[in-house]
């Protein structure tokens, strides 16, 4: 049902029934949001997560609120490649389809740290490990009509932000803030070259969102006067996570979407409020850094997209 005022909320959400949607980082915060509201629209959703204890406890409070919900776990690492290839094997063999790949976990301003396959941490899980996971799925999306990838970014891909193809894994210097603008800038330009890709098969497009300034765990890293200034700041400009997840919800259920959108919170300054279209940075637009971004994705990934 199409809202009836500018205040996109999850009352809005379509009949999910018979869709399937795969939400990563599900345990908590935002993806938790994001799957119970799936769940309680009749979508059957699975919940990919790293700590399949956590992934328990959440799905049995997701069953609080939407009894005879429609849920499965899946455990995903988008810190091992391995992981990744796993995960996607067992998800080709429990479903011949997937209508909603919602790309939402991530770490934020970690301490210096390689992934499993010696990627920058923010950079591998942010956005190699949901490259590789959507090139692998994308087989069971592109023959379903409205399917969609959609991928959370923030606004922190205007912060210090750029791709930095000389030192990608940050080798030879490491700043978390700049290391996270990083893996934020590239999780756009990923959506956007997806869907100049998939524009040609008329059947899912890829689609982009950001929570604001949502309270949840990914904080949980800030260190020294960056925490303290967040703690001071966050009754006025934070808002619950059920809010955060709302611009991802809409562009992976929302009838009026289009590929290649970018959805955030209308108010303050992009912190806070109801989802709508918003711009992201002129550097997110650079059609050659992110092709060029692409072609490294694969090589590091060794993952090949069918489109």
């Amino acid at each position: 049902m199409a809202s009836t005022s500018n205040r996109w909320t999850e009352q809005d959400i379509p009949d999910q029934n018979g869709k399937v949607a795969v939400v990563t980082g599900a345990n908590s915060g935002l993806g938790m949001q994001t799957a119970r509201a799936l769940a309680e629209h009749g979508a059957h959703v699975v919940l990919a997560v790293r700590n399949l204890d956590k992934g328990r406890e959440a799905l049995a409070r997701i069953r609080e609120s939407a009894p005879g919900a429609k849920l499965s776990l899946q455990r995903l690492d988008l810190a091992s490649l391995k992981s990744v290839r796993e995960a996607a094997a067992e998800l080709h063999a429990a479903h011949p389809k997937i209508d909603l790949l919602i790309n939402n976990a991530g770490v934020m301003y970690t301490p210096p740290a390689k992934t499993e396959d010696g990627f920058d941490m923010q950079f591998g899980v942010n956005h190699l490990g949901h490259f590789a996971l959507t090139g692998l799925l994308l087989d069971l999306m592109l023959p379903v009509p409205g399917s969609r990838v959609v991928t959370v970014s923030s606004f922190g891909h205007r912060i210090r932000a750029d791709i930095h193809f000389d030192d990608l894994q940050f080798d030879r210097s490491y700043n978390a803030v700049v290391a996270y603008g990083q893996s934020k800038l590239a999780n756009l330009m990923f959506t956007y070259e997806l869907q100049r890709r998939l524009a040609p098969h008329h059947t899912t497009i890829a689609a982009a969102a950001h929570p604001g300034a949502a309270d949840t765990e990914l904080n949980q890293n800030m260190r020294g006067l960056a925490r303290k200034g967040a703690e001071l700041i966050q009754p006025l400009f934070t808002q619950s996570a059920a809010m955060g997840a709302l611009p991802a919800l809409r562009a992976a259920t929302d009838p009026a979407v289009t590929g290649g959108q970018f959805y955030g919170p209308k108010g303050m300054g992009g912190t806070r409020g109801y989802p709508k279209v918003v711009a992201s940075s002129k550097k997110s637009h650079d059609t050659a850094v992110q092709q060029r971004l692409w072609a490294v994705s694969e090589q590091l990934t060794d993952v090949r997209f069918s489109v």
